[in-house]
């Protein structure tokens, strides 16, 4: 994929399209990890995606099902 910079103020920026934000698991104001690797500008999401979707059913349901024995936990 080849993008344009793009002036805004005294910087320069890259426009990063909906589909590619969502290949990296970001959304809108994320935050990312800037590297630069061999010359090459390397952007990385500082949280980490979650590959399975039903992921966060699962959580959601340990917490309902456990959130007596999670509140004590806590204490």
């Amino acid at each position: 994929m080849i993008k344009n910079l793009t002036k805004v103020g005294n910087s320069q920026a890259i426009i990063l399209d909906r589909s590619l934000l969502e290949m990296m698991g970001l959304k809108e104001n994320g935050k990312v990890q800037i590297t630069v690797s061999n010359g090459s500008l390397v952007v990385t999401p500082v949280t980490p995606r979650v590959l399975d979707s039903d992921f966060d059913d699962a959580v959601e349901k340990v917490i309902e099902e456990r959130s007596e024995v999670l509140k004590k936990l806590a204490q």
